[in-house]
């Protein structure tokens, strides 16, 4: 089986067939990317075809400093700005530096794997896209890249178009806000 790495070679080399093995491997993760950064399934649909597109035209420049899965995102968190940049929301002002903790990463993982389980499981992703959505788009973006996409900083920080610093304020913002949000989540399920 070709890795990664092998299939870029031959996508830049105008195999579709391999860069079409790339979009399988990374279409889950970037449609919901797309879905987490704010777009309605539609939406994300849409936008994810048109990254891939621009992932297939930009193939030629792509020189492999990142990850090919980072790449990806910073074309997707790109295209979702795009599409929702008709919305007017306040811009977040900068917080200073702490250590908040992760409001996701400290949600307990379900113990079990039986139908009670996956129903909690289902449950809650339906809450975290809820409270994702109530975010927003700046810290919504740093959280998900960071906290949900599990990202670094620095690449996080990249995809966004911000400085550390920056990002690490939105990121602090979008923590304390989903917390708040998650809260009653959180008590329920023992946090």
């Amino acid at each position: 089986m070709p890795t990664e790495q092998d299939l870029i070679r031959s996508a830049r080399g105008g195999d579709q067939e391999a860069f079409a093995e790339l979009v399988m491997l990374h279409a889950d993760r970037v449609y919901g990317a797309l879905r987490r950064f704010g777009l309605d399934a539609g939406a994300a649909d849409e936008v994810a075809q048109e990254v891939f597109l621009r992932a297939w035209r930009g193939l030629p420049q792509f020189q492999e400093r990142a990850q090919f899965s980072t790449w990806l995102y910073r074309i997707a968190f790109n295209e979702a700005q795009r599409r929702l940049a008709r919305r007017t929301l306040p811009r977040a002002q900068p917080a200073p530096e702490d250590d908040t903790p992760d409001p996701v990463a400290a949600l307990a993982e379900p113990a079990e794997s039986g139908p009670e389980a996956r129903a909690l499981a289902g449950e809650f992703e339906r809450t975290l896209e809820a409270a994702l959505g109530e975010l927003p788009p700046d810290w919504r973006a740093a959280v998900v890249l960071r906290d949900v996409e599990g990202l670094s900083t620095h690449d996080a920080a990249e995809i966004a178009g911000v400085g550390e610093a920056a990002f690490k304020s939105r990121l602090h913002r979008g923590r304390m806000q989903l917390r708040a949000l998650l809260e009653p989540y959180l008590e329920i399920s023992g946090g």
